[in-house]
């Protein structure tokens, strides 16, 4: 146990272990915390930053930051906005010219980078600035555009789905998934001779795993039933953590994070995998941007600030993404997000005011940081000794 304390390898367990003492801890203090009306509240609040710590997750995986993700969301909410208030677009049609840009800047940013070996921390914090004055551009003088509240994207944070059948359905689809592609895997594995997990852990696995899915279908069922955006947000997790663990492009990123010259080596085309990794930050900055914009039925300044990109780039290091490059999830941008929101939802219950939110979230970061300092350091010291 001290071994694998000291070499990182607790998996999610402490950040797991930090998001149900946060939610206890709040909890005592205020009966509410836990209510279904404000878990619903909470799992809407996490999509538009969870979407956007997403792609700074496979930018983290290279060992690279992407500063612009902040202003990239602003200006997709922007551009939708002008697109379709300004001009009379359709509402499908400027979310998909909205999404192609993000995608378009996020290739310039990694071909800046991947070509010209201008530094990434350079070339994305130009586009911070850049991008941002785009968005302010595009809102014009009254900084913000306001679109219709029964619209496509405004149903992105309004839709529920309340039909027990439909929910709890799903629920029991996604367990049995989860349970039938672990014991596929496990038979694959050893009929390889290779290391595998024992099938009483996926059995555990798969118990605790149906009884969140369950209990989180029961308690936002209370209220008005499972939000769309939750939905679309996890299958995101789920498509992005397959794409990473399951493919030759996923064992790239991850190859190329554990050394640039040993991944070339390999056989990695380290060109085309950072070039691809910033299109993917860039296209979920914008989709996050999206459904920022869909909260509060409208583009504004709010929807790029600065707050949005540090929120995100915290969920995804305290999620358990490694910033050295090489380790980490897409689910960690998942388990960072909800514990930076529910300090959010649980100041907000007891009053306290958002510079104490401040200098909590930045204590867990820096906490996150230095574990993830002394993870990269253990194997270092025993490669010395």
């Amino acid at each position: 146990m001290r071994r694998k304390v000291r070499e990182g390898g607790l998996g999610p367990a402490p950040v797991l272990l930090a998001l149900v003492v946060t939610w206890v801890v709040f909890q005592c203090l205020n009966e509410n915390f836990l209510s279904p009306r404000n878990l619903s509240v909470l799992s809407v609040d996490i999509v538009g930053t969870g979407m956007v710590a997403v792609g700074i997750v496979f930018v983290l995986l290279i060992g690279e930051i992407d500063l612009s993700v902040g202003s990239l969301a602003g200006l997709a909410g922007a551009l939708f906005a002008a697109l379709n208030v300004n001009l009379g677009m359709t509402e499908w049609l400027a979310v998909v010219i909205a999404v192609i840009c993000g995608t378009a800047i996020g290739a310039i940013h990694g071909f800046l980078f991947a070509r010209f070996r201008v530094p990434a921390f350079v070339v994305t914090l130009a586009g911070l600035l850049a991008w941002s004055g785009l968005m302010l551009y595009l809102l014009g003088p009254d900084s913000s555009i306001h679109f219709s509240e029964d619209g496509l994207v405004a149903t992105l944070t309004s839709r529920y789905f309340s039909a027990p059948v439909l929910t709890y359905g799903l629920a029991t689809l996604c367990t049995a998934a989860y349970l039938l592609v672990s014991l596929r895997d496990h038979g694959r594995r050893a009929a390889a001779g290779m290391p595998c997990r024992p099938v009483a852990e996926i059995w555990v696995r798969t118990a605790l795993l149906a009884a969140i899915a369950f209990t989180a279908v029961s308690v936002l069922g209370r209220f008005e039933g499972l939000p769309l955006a939750l939905l679309i947000f996890l299958g995101v997790i789920v498509a992005s953590d397959l794409l990473l663990r399951r493919t030759p492009y996923g064992r790239q990123v991850l190859a190329l994070g554990g050394g640039v010259e040993a991944a070339r080596r390999a056989g990695v085309d380290v060109t085309r995998v950072r070039i691809s990794v910033f299109m993917v930050s860039g296209t979920l900055a914008a989709v996050g941007g999206l459904f920022v914009a869909s909260r509060f039925t409208s583009a504004s300044p709010v929807s790029g600030s600065g707050m949005l990109l540090i929120n995100a780039v915290a969920a995804a290091v305290i999620g358990g993404t490694s910033l050295f490059g090489g380790r980490g999830s897409t689910w960690s941008a998942l388990l960072g997000v909800l514990i930076i929101q529910s300090i959010a939802s649980g100041m907000a219950l007891l009053g306290v005011e958002t510079a104490v939110q401040f200098m909590i979230t930045g204590g867990v970061l820096i906490t996150a940081v230095i574990f993830d300092s002394l993870a990269r350091s253990a194997p270092e010291s025993r490669g010395r000794a």
